[in-house]
C-alpha cells in the first residue's frame, strides 16, 4: 500500500487536491472529518472541550460551534495549545487504526487529508509528504472570500497559527503549485500520478 501525506495550509486549495486524488482512485482520510467526529456527543473529547470552554461554543441544537470555538482559539495561544492537546492524540490513533484497515484491504493507494500532518509527526508513517502551495496574498483573499465573516485581522491570525509554508517545503517530496488555475492544478496532479503509477508498475 503506497501511502501519500497531503498537507497545505488553510485555503491553500488542498481539498480541491484531494478530490482530484480521489477521483482517481485513492482512498481519502481526511483528518478534519475525523476531528468533526471527534466532538460528537458521548465522545470524550466533546465532554473535555466543554469543560473547558463552557456553554458558550454551543450552537441551539446543543452541538459544538465550530466557528465559535476557532474564534476562541485563534486568538489565545494557550487555548489552542489545549484543545490541540485533547484532540490531536485521537485523531491520529484514528487515522492510524484506518490506515490498517485499508492495509488489510490491501488497497494500494491511500492519501492521509491533514493540514498538520507535519506538526503532529504524521509524515513520519507515510511514503510521501505532498504539499500544497500558495501565495501569501492569494491565501489570505481565498480564506476571506471562502470564510465571509472573518475579519481580516482573524484571516490573518488562523494563517499565522499555521506552520510557516517555507517550513513545511523542507518535509516535502512534491510541491503542488495551486496560485493558478483548478486546470493547472489538474495538470500538476495528473503528472505527479503517472510518475509514481509508473513506480509501481516497475516494482510489480
Amino acid at each position: 500500500m503506497f501511502v501519500i501525506g497531503l498537507t497545505g495550509g488553510i485555503a491553500s486549495g488542498k481539498s480541491t487536491v484531494s478530490l482530484l486524488l480521489k477521483d482517481k482512485g485513492a482512498v481519502i482520510i481526511d483528518a478534519d472529518e475525523i476531528g468533526k467526529q471527534i466532538l460528537k456527543p458521548g465522545k470524550a473529547a466533546r465532554i473535555k472541550v466543554i469543560e473547558h470552554f463552557g456553554q458558550q461554543i454551543l450552537n441551539e441544537k446543543k452541538d459544538i460551534d465550530r466557528k465559535k470555538l476557532a474564534d476562541l482559539v485563534f486568538s489565545n495561544k494557550k487555548e489552542l495549545e489545549f484543545l490541540n492537546s485533547v484532540t490531536h492524540p485521537e485523531i491520529i490513533n484514528e487515522i492510524k487504526a484506518q490506515l490498517q484497515y485499508y492495509r488489510n484491504l490491501k488497497t494500494a493507494v491511500v492519501i492521509i487529508d491533514a493540514a498538520l500532518l507535519i506538526e503532529v509527526g504524521l509524515h513520519k508513517i507515510v511514503d510521501e509528504v505532498w504539499l500544497v502551495t500558495v501565495d501569501e496574498d492569494t491565501q489570505l483573499e481565498r480564506l476571506m472570500a471562502r470564510e465571509k465573516d472573518l475579519s481580516m485581522e482573524q484571516a490573518i491570525s488562523r494563517i499565522k497559527a499555521q506552520m510557516p509554508q517555507h517550513e513545511k517545503i523542507k518535509y516535502a517530496d512534491r510541491v503542488i503549485d495551486n496560485n493558478g488555475s483548478i486546470e493547472d492544478t489538474k495538470n500538476q496532479v495528473d503528472k505527479i500520478w503517472r510518475e509514481i503509477s509508473q513506480r509501481w508498475q516497475k516494482e510489480l
